[in-house]
């Protein structure tokens, strides 16, 4: 049996999956539809102002991410946000305000009322779910609405764009759920929890410092691209895989139509691609992953003199709760985080709108868009005038929605992976949306492979 994988997508996802099969010896080829690597993980360079496309920053939550910059040669160019950027803001009455993050913090805040604080205090006593939940359901049983209100659900507007009381506890936020499930509690499980992260090596999200690089999110990306060279082939469309001895992969390069045969196929693409092209093989699993929601989302980049900001820039940025009723998601004060993200003088803030709370407004213009993120702006952080730049990033499908039943798809495809040897799938609908979720996912996909023709040279 030959040492063949093909990678469908050059996401960071199958890009970290063809950096550890690479550096295995294993002959990789990554095919990519764009011509360009690193999915949405893309950075824009205009006028001075660096603006990304996708992920504005990650976490530092597994150690791999060291593992992986030193062997491409990029560790000196990781850059840590500042420290300032560890206060983050919440609107409440349209007022900014910092979340706690000490103990002293929380008993002196106003985000929560006196009630919601001691509601918290019930927590140890809830017993466990009789069902699976959403993340609305499952906070506000254990917390209280308030905390759900004025901290969940605009933390779930951040990492989703999602929709509390749409998304699954046990799909969207397994640790968290496994707090309830393992220990029978939250506060039990964060002490508990912590020893055994330790024990991993792993951070909590929380605690994990805040990274990117002087060139932005995508030298990583173009780094492993760079490692591939040939063996990641732009321009090339997957249009179906089907069994042969091994698989048979059916894909237009540059127009032209043809069949490649492999022995392992990696499928890191949305879930809607991916569904196309394992129709023929499992047209079940191929109807499921249909199902799952992308919603759409807005990202406003504005850039401003800094005279025309009059409060104080001393955060990540600000989170806006449903219930406070605005037009944004929420704000990341870019400049602030990273050098080099605008002009000498000037300020970066990046917007987002949409998501699940509100898909509709992604159907107006990019000057109606535009206009409303500057007015929220100009009412919640005292922004004076308009934008001396912006760029308008549209996504059509953004993030996919870990909702209620999600359990199920994953199941499917897991059974999937199990009746078709040597397949397997890579990709932020399975295993996290986060950057370090796809790096781990990329990595054990990668151990999976490795395994198996070690497996199979024995017994050859």
């Amino acid at each position: 049996m030959s040492r063949n994988v093909v990678i469908i997508g050059a996401g960071i996802s199958g890009l970290t999956a063809a950096y550890w099969l690479h550096k295995a010896g294993t002959d990789v080829t990554v095919l990519e539809k764009n011509n360009t690597a690193g999915g949405t993980m893309r950075t824009l360079r205009e006028e001075g102002w660096l603006i990304e496309t996708g992920p504005n920053s990650a976490l530092e939550t597994t150690p791999l991410f060291n593992e992986m910059f030193e062997g491409l040669g990029i560790l000196s160019e990781r850059l840590y946000a500042e420290e300032r950027a560890n206060t983050r803001y919440i609107l409440r009455d349209g007022k900014l305000q910092a979340l706690p993050m000490s103990p002293g913090a929380f008993l002196g805040t106003s985000l929560w009322s006196v009630r919601g604080k001691l509601r918290l205090l019930k927590e140890p006593f809830i017993g466990r779910a009789e069902k699976e939940e959403t993340i609305a359901e499952f906070v506000e049983r254990r917390l209280g609405r308030e905390f759900l209100d004025y901290a969940i659900n605009p933390f779930v507007a951040g990492v989703y764009a999602g929709n509390p009381e749409q998304l699954s506890v046990r799909a969207a936020f397994p640790k968290l759920y496994a707090l309830e499930e393992k220990y029978g509690g939250l506060i039990k499980g964060m002490i508990k929890g912590a020893k055994e992260r330790k024990q991993r090596a792993e951070k909590a999200k929380d605690r994990a410092r805040m990274f990117s690089f002087l060139k932005g999110m995508e030298t990583f990306p173009l780094a492993i691209a760079t490692r591939l060279g040939d063996r990641l082939r732009f321009g090339c469309e997957v249009l179906s895989v089907s069994r042969d001895d091994g698989f048979k992969i059916t894909l237009r390069d540059n127009g032209r139509e043809y069949t490649i045969s492999t022995d392992a196929v990696v499928v890191a693409t949305p879930a809607s691609v991916a569904s196309k092209v394992i129709s023929q093989l499992a047209g079940h699993l191929s109807s499921s992953l249909d199902t799952i929601y992308y919603p759409p989302v807005a990202e406003v980049f504005l850039g401003f003199r800094h005279e025309q900001i009059n409060r104080s820039l001393d955060g990540f940025g600000f989170l806006v709760p449903a219930k406070e009723q605005r037009s944004i998601l929420g704000t990341i004060w870019s400049s602030v985080l990273f050098p080099g993200r605008a002009p000498e003088g000037h300020v970066a803030l990046t917007t987002f709108v949409g998501g699940s709370r509100q898909p509709e407004l992604c159907d107006r213009t990019d000057t109606e868009i535009v206009k409303m993120v500057t007015t929220e702006l100009q009412l919640l952080m005292n922004v004076v005038g308009n934008p001396v730049f912006s760029k308008l990033i549209r996504w059509p499908k953004a993030i996919p929605q870990y909702n209620l039943g999600y359990g199920k798809i994953v199941e499917e495809l897991e059974r999937c992976e199990h009746n078709n040897p040597g397949l397997y799938f890579c990709s932020n609908f399975k295993g996290g949306i986060a950057v370090g979720d796809c790096v781990m996912s990329g990595k054990k996909v990668a151990e999976k492979i490795i395994s198996m023709q070690s497996a199979n040279a024995v017994a050859a």
